[in-house]
């Protein structure tokens, strides 16, 4: 009797250490005490120890690195190829684009930024996505002092909604684990994951608007004003009773300042205009054969960074120089997915995310069996944030479809509705691709995190109750 009961209150005591190593971790980033990568590696430790695994620990970190080692390599190789992209110009056009459209208006801005992470989604990896947004965005919010953190939030919810393209990787874990065609998942969910993103777009418009009072709205002229123009003020002690004229660089007609007014640097040393096609081949190349999966992604990055370096750079010192202008950033992101990776081995390997799993699924009150598709696309909200999408479509959907099942209900509605957490999926501690978005846009994850939060869910909520209206959940 003792030993029985002692083995159900291990499990309990896992699924209560796995919520809480989950909980301490985001309340100390976010409250910055500590940094994201020193919580990561820390606190799973100490939560190691607390479940009597501590002996395990080398081995439960190994098998996480090893797991996360090629996402590491693929976003190193990736910081490096969309690094130098930019720099020799390809991403220059789009920016310049979103400049017309945006011109100096807050809300424009944060509207392109959906706009351009959800087409840049289109290739179904988040990471790319991130890197390409930001920097195109980037230099626009700092310039007008605009809140970094809408940036981040906004287009991690786009590329959320789009995540769910049937090469983006949730689709596909469902409809294998479910052994269902990804296609009969994909095209009924259309509807509902347009008005998702209908409402991501809306929420910009809102939270651009929220901008927009903050900061108003400057001509591009005005824009330039603290870089290019020179105050001066003219009367006695330069008090608000004298006169004040503004003198721009001579030569600076609006024409001039609308091109100047880029957010990369239109004179850069390192712009290739004549390798332009190339580089642009090279990229639609390079993403094709990601979509195709022709290659591996690491090895499809590892290949394109070298040939983009040894055809734009010949020269081996300006190859080390743009390796160098790179270095920090690869270093920020890899550092970060290599210490995620002892906080899902912890998770994995002492066994708390499955506890935390079959606890969720035991908590599901009886009477709630007709209804497995909401509960489901509930419980894929807190799920797919707390572990990886390997964790909730393999391990989790299987039985909640079982559970369904019994009451009528298809595997195709319950994997419809397993895809509702992705626009907070993507900006879960789990997820490698956050931390290339914040890390390029320099800001901290705690804050991110506080911000897109409550966000991120309503789009999900949003797009589960379209799923149920249009009957297709």
């Amino acid at each position: 009797m003792g030993c029985s009961r002692a083995n159900v209150r291990y499990p309990l005591m896992l699924t209560i250490l796995g919520f809480a190593m989950i909980a301490t971790f985001l309340v100390l980033i976010m409250m910055k005490k500590m940094s994201p990568i020193a919580a990561l590696v820390l606190i799973p430790a100490l939560f190691c120890v607390f479940v009597g695994k501590g002996a395990h620990l080398g081995d439960y970190v190994i098998d996480g690195v090893t797991g996360l080692a090629p996402t590491a390599a693929m976003l190193m190789f990736a910081i490096v190829y969309f690094g130098v992209m930019i720099d020799v110009g390809l991403f220059d056009p789009i920016v310049r684009g979103i400049l017309r459209f945006a011109k100096a208006d807050p809300m424009r801005i944060v509207v392109g930024t959906a706009v351009l992470a959800a087409i840049v989604s289109l290739d179904g990896d988040g990471s790319t996505t991130f890197m390409i947004t930001v920097s195109a965005m980037y230099p626009l919010y700092k310039r007008l002092k605009m809140s970094l953190v809408v940036m981040t939030g906004v287009a991690a919810m786009a590329n959320g909604v789009m995540n769910t393209l049937p090469w983006g990787g949730p689709t596909a874990r469902a409809a294998t684990a479910l052994k269902v065609d990804a296609s009969d998942i994909f095209v009924p969910m259309i509807p509902a994951l347009l008005v998702g993103l209908l409402f991501v777009l809306v929420l910009s418009y809102v939270l651009g608007l929220r901008e927009r009072r903050r900061l108003g709205v400057l001509t591009l002229k005005e824009a330039l004003e603290p870089q290019e123009a020179e105050t001066v003020l003219v009367g006695a002690g330069g008090s608000g009773s004298g006169s004040e004229k503004s003198t721009v660089s001579a030569g600076t007609g609006a024409e001039d300042v609308e091109d100047d007014f880029r957010g990369l640097d239109p004179e850069r040393d390192t712009l290739r205009p004549k390798l332009y096609w190339f580089n642009a081949l090279l990229t639609v190349s390079l993403l094709t054969s990601m979509i195709m999966e022709w290659l591996p992604i690491p090895v499809l990055f590892l290949l394109g960074a070298a040939l983009a370096l040894s055809v734009n750079f010949p020269r081996i010192p300006d190859q080390k120089a743009r390796l160098a202008a790179h270095a920090d950033n690869v270093l920020n992101v890899s550092g970060m997915v290599f210490a995620a990776a002892v906080f899902t081995g912890v998770l994995q390997g002492t066994g708390m995310v499955d506890s935390m799993a079959t606890w969720m699924v035991d908590v599901i009150p009886e009477g709630m069996g007709p209804h497995m598709t909401l509960v489901t696309g509930l419980l894929s909200l807190p799920l797919t944030y707390f572990m990886s999408n390997d964790g909730f479509y393999f391990g989790v959907l299987p039985v909640l479809a079982e559970a369904g099942a019994a009451h009528g209900i298809s595997p195709l509605e319950m994997a419809r509705a397993s895809l509702v957490g992705q626009p907070l999926h993507m900006s879960s501690p789990l997820v490698p691709a956050v931390y290339v978005l914040v890390g390029m846009a320099r800001v901290e994850f705690g804050d991110h995190t506080r911000f897109v939060v409550k966000w991120a869910a309503a789009t999900c909520l949003v797009i589960l109750g379209a799923g149920i209206l249009f009957g297709t959940i």
